[in-house]
């Protein structure tokens, strides 16, 4: 029988179009769980750290990450965040030309060394910013964009509320010592994992060795940037209170890390300390490609639909981090019905796919269908209706005088169908 046909059809085809992965080199990284077993083990000589995995901001290691502390120049990513705005949005051009105030000029500390009275192209300025850590660069920015230093720091504080850094407040576009002027390793990690995503073009600055302006070449304070090839930033930063900062990304087999280590007792400290997360992160974790959201995954009947298939799709595209340890048999599988009845709007979940290790369920990833679905016709309704009714083992009711009835109704509406366009025809040639 054709019904028999058709039922056999669905229950026999496969509801997954779908491949399972066997993992290749990834890359490193950790679940929430992984990383507190290896904390233990791990301690770092400073206030406070922090490590996490840039893409999807997993957190691999804390050390009193919430602790508050003065940023010292690690100001400087927040005022450098700005000025790519301002870029970014049109506001500002790399070849502007700054004027230098008296009040630039004369500010104290690391500087790039620009003369009052010079016009420098902002560019300069980034670099200066970048590389040298120049304060006076930031209040020249800070006054080319804004118009005064407050303004700039007013707009500073927004954009720290904005990104969801709570824990701190600054006073001035440099980092030199305030009253009030305070972070923690957590809200710097925020904001160095926003700044490198929104601007990576940003990158090409701060991995510069030196920079020379005026005659007065100065090397980068990260002096990471000449032990290890991968590392390509980020900021370095140090005032009395606090101690020596260093916040450094590197990026090795297509995964980026970001070691932010605050309050070391010297510059070789900070380094050393920030280079043994960065290796610890690089060794212990791995992260996943998540299934390719372009191809579909699962393939399902779709009963009174216009359509009798619907394809599913990965609803994110997110990688998973897991310890490297649990890369040995991982493997994605298909948690999905065998199918689903119309009407379907865009976007609905209908299943998942799960990352699992054993029978360990590691990550699990929605999926949905792209497309909607509308309802089919009245005939085909009817018709998936009691074809729904065998396949869900009521033939009894097919016997009955319900299932009579409504086979009754479906005859006659396809004879009046039948004879409807009969009488059209006949119309027609009529004319």
């Amino acid at each position: 029988m054709a019904g028999d046909r058709w039922i056999d059809k669905a229950r026999g085809k496969s509801t997954l179009a779908f491949f399972r992965w066997t993992i290749v080199a990834c890359v490193v990284l950790v679940l929430g769980v992984s990383s507190g077993r290896a904390q233990t083990a791990l301690k770092v000589e400073a206030r406070s750290a922090m490590l996490e995995e840039v893409a999807t901001g997993e957190v691999l290691f804390t050390q009193n990450a919430d602790e508050p502390i003065a940023p010292a120049s690690f100001t400087k990513m927040l005022t450098l965040y700005l000025v790519f705005e301002a870029l970014e949005e049109g506001h500002a051009r790399l070849d502007d030309q700054v004027w230098v105030s008296e009040k630039a000029w004369r500010t104290g500390g690391s500087r790039m060394f620009i003369e009052v009275g010079d016009k420098v192209p902002l560019e300069e300025l980034i670099k200066g910013i970048a590389v040298v850590s120049g304060n006076d660069a930031c209040v020249a920015v800070a006054e080319h964009l804004y118009g005064s230093v407050d303004a700039f720091v007013e707009a500073m504080n927004r954009k720290a509320r904005e990104l969801g850094m709570a824990h701190s407040h600054f006073e001035n576009p440099n980092g030199l010592p305030a009253d009030g002027q305070l972070t923690t390793a957590r809200d710097m990690a925020t904001l160095a994992r926003a700044y490198i995503q929104r601007f990576p073009n940003a990158l090409r600055y701060h991995s510069m060795t030196e920079y020379t302006y005026n005659g007065i070449t100065q090397p980068n304070r990260n002096r990471l940037l000449l032990k290890d090839a991968s590392v390509d930033g980020l900021k370095t930063g140090y005032v009395a209170s606090a101690g020596y900062h260093l916040a450094a990304t590197a990026r090795r087999d297509g995964m980026r890390l970001l070691a932010v280590v605050m309050g070391a007792a010297s510059p070789a400290t900070r380094e050393r300390e920030a280079h043994k997360l960065l290796n610890y992160g690089f060794r212990q974790y791995v992260l996943v490609a998540p299934p390719d959201p372009a191809s579909p995954l699962a393939v399902l009947r779709v009963w009174k639909g216009a359509v009798d298939e619907v394809s599913l799709y990965p609803k994110t595209s997110r990688p998973i981090v897991l310890k490297k340890e649990l890369r040995q048999g991982l493997r994605w599988e298909l948690k999905v019905p065998e199918s689903v009845t119309a009407p379907l709007e865009a976007g609905q979940v209908q299943g998942e796919t799960l990352l699992k290790s054993g029978d360990e369920i590691l990550a699990r990833v929605e999926l949905i269908n792209r497309q909607p679905v509308p309802a089919g016709g009245l005939l085909k309704r009817l018709w998936h209706s009691l074809l729904l009714m065998r396949l869900n083992g009521l033939a009894r009711w097919w016997k009955a005088a319900g299932g009579v009835a409504l086979m009754a109704v479906l005859v006659g509406l396809v004879w009046i169908r039948a004879r409807a366009k009969r009488r059209r025809k006949q119309r027609w040639q009529l004319r």
